[in-house]
């Protein structure tokens, strides 16, 4: 069963689960299992979600009842409209706060503007040696992306050289070979922790928050944090 966190008559909103893709891809044909199909399943009727979430990456992902809210808030995702936040464990120690504006390249080499902000909000030294390095650091950090590019938070956190842990594509081998065999966790650490928006249909101010799920929660302990 899906994690419901939020529901009314035009939208739903669940926790996803790392590693569970939005919806069928032919990048990933091997896939047996949706968010989308899943959750029709679950409530029994139709939903099609308004944004998306890398396959590796958890938390809020929303989903419409109906067509006209589906445009109306893929339209706030579009205009950036609205605020995320996520949650990410990365390498190294992050300032207490940073900015990175760096275009990011789409498929056909457009380049794009794109913007992310960041609140560091826990650092740690593990007494792990690492390469030339006797210890290994850790940061937890609250992201906050004002633009919504293809893999935003992930090449912009490895542009600065704070790649988040478990990203296989944009991250740190050594380090994701370390906790793979060290502690057995492949999963990439990056979570969306809420998402704000205008109601497109009440006009409310919604607000919807997700817990960390289990594994990086997990890794919070190991890191003390929790």
């Amino acid at each position: 069963m899906l994690d419901i966190i939020f529901q009314d008559d035009y939208l739903v909103a669940i926790n996803k689960p790392h590693g569970l893709l939005v919806h069928r891809s032919t990048i990933a044909a091997e896939a047996s299992e949706f968010a989308l199909q899943l959750l029709r399943n679950q409530l029994n009727r139709k939903v099609n979600p308004v944004h998306r979430l890398d396959r590796k990456t958890g938390g809020v992902l929303l989903f419409a009842f109906d067509k006209e809210t589906e445009i109306a808030m893929q339209q706030q995702f579009a205009e950036n409209n609205l605020s995320k936040k996520y949650l990410a464990i990365v390498r190294g120690y992050t300032d207490d706060t940073g900015e990175i504006d760096y275009p990011l390249r789409k498929e056909n080499g457009t380049l794009q503007d794109a913007f992310t902000a960041y609140t560091t909000l826990n650092r740690v030294e593990l007494d792990i040696p690492l390469g030339k390095h006797p210890t290994s650091r850790y940061s937890l950090i609250e992201v906050h992306p004002t633009t919504g590019r293809m893999h935003q938070i992930r090449k912009h956190m490895a542009h600065i050289f704070h790649p988040i842990i478990g990203d296989r594509t944009h991250g740190c081998n050594k380090q994701n070979k370390l906790f793979a065999e060290k502690w057995e966790m492949n999963t990439m650490l990056l979570h969306a922790k809420s998402l704000q928006f205008t109601h497109p249909v009440t006009g409310k101010d919604i607000c919807i928050e997700a817990l960390p799920r289990e594994e990086f929660q997990n890794v919070m302990r190991l890191m003390g944090w929790l």
